[in-house]
């Protein structure tokens, strides 16, 4: 941090979605109905969990977990740019810029990791249903939760050690609505070669590896489920359904801009809003408008507190 300091930047200028002074009115009404959507929406599927006994399980579990790190996500950067929208100068300091970046890779590290954990839990429920009980124990699952958290952080640490002592002399405009890795290193008054090159044995393996793994465990899963017809086995190609579309549009975008960071592409921050506000607010479209037990406990909640 001091180095970055050192170096003379002390401030980056943040780029609009659009100059219009009207378009920036009218996306400041519009991300602010998401972002409260997004929080709104992750943090209801949150209380149903907790408030419902018949979803005390680890898949729903695992769901709220996933929905809580969803809120964190949309919440590190979304908000700013709301603000922003209102401002003439868009800047962020030296030391927030760095904050973003650390925040965003701790939580989308830990989405990968939990992802993994779902996926796993989707393979021993349909794969191994008779010794669900015993692996999946509440144990196992806040094993998994607490080992997607610490994934995320260590997988921020090793992003931002090299990048807060890069040195920052001149040009300071970052071409997204926040402070983006790939976008971040280009600025650094040196040979960023090699930085891209960790960024990309990092990041960009970590989203690939992940998203293959990912897809060869469903198709395992899936290969299984077709040797069967029953209600139980269409219940839970329904919930496959929805981890494989939550799963590809999450991995997509990220691996877009963090396997490919060696040049910048106008598209690169449609698909940055896209996985940081609009990802966030599908995931509990997808799991609750296909979950029928999701919507049933949904509606006892709405009916004890509007009773009460």
């Amino acid at each position: 941090m001091d180095q970055g300091n050192k170096s003379g930047v002390t401030e980056f200028i943040l780029h609009s979605l659009s100059g219009s002074r009207e378009l920036q009115l009218f996306y400041f009404a519009f991300f602010t109905l998401f972002y409260l959507s997004i929080v709104l929406g992750n943090l209801l599927i949150v209380l149903t969990v907790i408030s419902e006994p018949a979803l005390h399980t680890p898949m729903y579990f695992l769901l709220s977990n996933l929905s809580f790190i969803d809120v964190c996500l949309s919440t590190f950067a979304t908000p700013k740019m709301i603000i922003d929208f209102l401002m003439e100068h868009k800047t962020i300091s030296f030391e927030g810029c760095m904050t973003q970046i650390f925040f965003l890779h701790v939580f989308a590290g830990g989405e990968m990791m939990l992802l993994v954990a779902m996926a796993y839990d989707r393979y021993v429920a349909i794969c191994r249903p008779l010794y669900y009980a015993s692996i999946m124990s509440a144990r196992k699952c806040t094993i998994l939760v607490v080992g997607s958290w610490l994934t995320g952080v260590l997988h921020s640490i090793s992003q931002l050690a090299f990048t807060v002592n890069l040195p920052f002399c001149g040009p300071n405009k970052v071409d997204s609505f926040f402070c983006d890795l790939p976008l971040v290193i280009k600025l650094a008054c040196t040979n960023t070669f090699t930085f891209e090159v960790l960024m990309l044995s990092d990041s960009g393996l970590m989203a690939m590896t992940s998203f293959v793994l990912l897809l060869i465990s469903y198709t395992v899963i899936l290969a299984s489920v077709r040797r069967h017809s029953s209600a139980r086995m269409a219940k839970a190609r329904a919930t496959l359904t929805a981890h494989i579309t939550v799963v590809t549009l999450f991995f997509g975008p990220c691996i877009f801009i963090y396997a490919w960071p060696f040049s910048s592409l106008p598209v690169d921050k449609v698909l940055s809003i896209f996985y940081t506000v609009f990802t966030p607010l599908l995931n509990p479209m997808i799991y609750t408008l296909r979950n029928k037990e999701v919507i049933s406990a949904m509606q006892k909640l709405r009916t004890r507190h509007v009773h009460f």
